[in-house]
């Protein structure tokens, strides 16, 4: 029973600057711009990192949860970890066992969402999804639309090798997405508690910028790591450590 991430969500006060920023530091185009967040009060942009998807969202009208979000954690940042399954059925089990609650669920033919509570989860909102056709890593991503492949560029970076979330206790959290995702807790090298997905790890580190919990980072596997640090260093955005930040993330560029 395999688990991906898929998806990483972030959530900023303007679309636009963000989406430029995407694409000047890493080379990303939009793949898709869902219309259907508009019932949601939001705009969207998704990004194809390889086969993964980095999807940025902004609020278009006022009292939005990706608004509240915003305020809750002071400004632009991580929102959604979404992760790809193979069976979904086993999945919703342990989650209704857990007596997590959703705060969506629906059951398609070809695609099935599954989003948790993040009062339940911490850290930030996990969403567990299940898409037909899905033994093909490469394979169809339904909220990234039909045509995602086209734009697909990984001259700079190519995929999400992992994501950071912070926390006032790294462990605890650690375990408690441990028991919904049914993967053992491990240290990585710098002795962070971690989860190891199929094709990328999760990392749970201490809080330590002011911001309280939630999705603080992600590794971006690099190809060109000169044109992506030279770039974000001409916009400001590039950190004395090398970290890259860009919509109120660290992003750190990792060898394949």
């Amino acid at each position: 029973m395999w688990l991906r991430l898929r998806q990483i969500a972030l959530v900023a006060h303007q679309l636009a600057p963000v989406a430029q920023d995407m694409h000047d530091v890493f080379g990303l185009e939009v793949g898709y711009r869902d219309p259907g967040v508009k019932a949601f009060g939001l705009e969207n942009a998704i990004f194809p990192v390889g086969n993964q998807f980095i999807e940025v969202v902004a609020p278009i009208r006022q009292d939005t949860a990706g608004g509240r979000y915003l305020e809750r954690r002071g400004g632009d940042g991580g929102y959604m970890v979404i992760c790809q399954c193979d069976d979904h059925r086993p999945r919703k089990q342990r989650v209704d066992q857990l007596r997590i609650r959703k705060v969506m669920e629906s059951d398609g033919h070809e695609y099935s969402v599954m989003q948790l509570h993040p009062r339940d989860t911490g850290g930030s909102f996990l969403e567990i999804d299940f898409q037909k056709g899905g033994e093909d890593v490469n394979g169809p991503w339904e909220p990234a639309g039909k045509d995602f492949h086209k734009a697909i560029r990984t001259d700079v970076v190519r995929g999400i090798a992992a994501a950071e979330i912070q926390s006032p206790d790294p462990k605890d959290l650690a375990e408690r997405w441990s028991r919904i995702i049914e993967i053992p807790v491990k240290s990585d090298k710098a002795g962070n508690p971690s989860l190891s997905l199929e094709n990328a790890t999760i990392r749970f580190v201490k809080d330590l910028d002011g911001r309280g919990e939630g999705l603080g980072g992600l590794d971006l596997i690099a190809v060109n790591r000169a044109r992506a640090l030279d770039t974000a260093a001409r916009l400001g955005k590039r950190a004395a450590d090398g970290t890259i930040h860009v919509c109120g993330m660290r992003m750190n560029l990792i060898d394949a």
